[in-house]
């Protein structure tokens, strides 16, 4: 008499794993495509699909009918699509990051300053050079304003060799506030049109996206977001305190310099050519956190899928909810994070501070 082997069966956790993963990335194909799709210039779903077919060497389905089809799509559309799916990753990864290494899910990548900071330094070259800059130095001056931004934060909390997580916060608040006064002295100063760039800037936009946008951003992110992965252990670890986590040979001060670091980098090329855009760093890890739990090692990479997903669904609202106007995108991540942020903070306060 033969045995029938044992039929495996993955662990519930591991399907509710692959069941979410797998469900994000339906979700971003069918937003990719869809955001394809609207627009001035018709194209149907095949036609979408077929053009990227073709574009990457396949031969199947059809393309674009209309004359202006192709260069509405990879000109215009697929430069705005891939850009929101990289400042949404790269966000959403931030997030993670900083909630992972204050120990609180209520933590956002802006407390070190680095969107405060990037304001600052593209508002600064929009008022010193004329409302007519090019979006590269723009782009540029951003970049280095939050990277050096979150540099300052990190000096000034540092005393003895050692960064506590509270001097930290206090220290990011007081430099926000500073470069909170710096932008609103630059937007007095500015002439009109300079001022209308500041201002439309801050909303945050996905409208100038270009290739070579892209091309600058996304290195950067995919840097971030492999070093954030790396460190999931270590993470994983600083959840059972500093005490702790040094016990079991983790170095907490060395962690908390790379993860900085790392954030800058991803907040840094997110804003850097997109404007400030809110709250994507805060709810996305908190929602990956509830469905998942707190494990670093699939937070990460589900964080910067859903943050992909939550940021390319909000162009396609800010694109398409009023015919021919383009809403700015910050403001729609405003107006739908500020209320959940809000129930957030109940829930955590209700769950008197733990982990939700």
């Amino acid at each position: 008499m033969t045995s029938t082997p044992a039929r495996v069966v993955a662990p519930p956790h591991r399907r509710r794993t692959a069941w979410f993963l797998g469900g994000l990335g339906v979700v971003l194909v069918v937003l990719t495509v869809v955001s394809g799709m609207l627009g001035q210039v018709p194209v149907t779903p095949t036609e979408v699909l077929g053009s990227l077919a073709h574009h990457v060497g396949l031969d199947v389905g059809p393309l674009p009918h209309h004359p202006q089809g192709e260069n509405a799509l990879w000109l215009v559309r697929f430069p705005r699509v891939v850009m929101a799916i990289v400042v949404g990753a790269a966000l959403a990864t931030a997030g993670a990051l900083m909630q992972g290494v204050f120990g609180n899910p209520l933590a956002d990548p802006g407390v070190i300053g680095v969107s405060s900071g990037a304001a600052v330094g593209a508002a600064t070259v929009m008022v010193t050079a004329g409302a007519l800059v090019p979006g590269s130095w723009v782009a540029a001056a951003a970049f280095v304003g939050g990277i050096l931004t979150t540099a300052l934060v990190y000096g000034l909390a540092r005393s003895n060799g050692r960064t506590e997580v509270v001097t930290l916060v206090l220290t990011g608040i007081a430099v926000n506030a500073v470069a909170g006064g710096l932008l609103a002295l630059l937007v007095l100063v500015a002439d009109s049109a300079a001022r209308d760039q500041i201002v439309f800037w801050q909303l945050g936009s996905l409208g100038g996206s270009t290739w070579n946008a892209v091309a600058v951003a996304l290195p950067v992110a995919v840097v971030g977001v492999v070093g954030a992965f790396l460190l999931r252990r270590r993470l994983d670890l600083l959840t059972l305190g500093e005490r702790a986590a040094r016990h079991l040979g983790v170095d907490v001060e060395r962690l908390r310099q790379v993860a900085i670091v790392l954030v800058a980098l991803l907040v840094s090329a997110g804003v850097a050519f997109t404007g400030i855009i809110a709250f994507v760093g805060l709810v996305v890890p908190h929602l990956v956190r509830m469905v998942l739990g707190p494990s670093h090692r699939t937070l990460i990479p589900a964080a910067a899928l859903g943050g992909a997903v939550v940021l390319l669904a909000a162009d396609l609202v800010a694109r398409t909810l009023v015919d021919n106007v383009d809403l700015p995108l910050g403001m729609i991540t405003s107006l739908v994070g500020g209320p959940f942020f809000f129930w957030l903070l109940r829930r955590t306060r209700a769950s008197q501070g733990g982990w939700a």
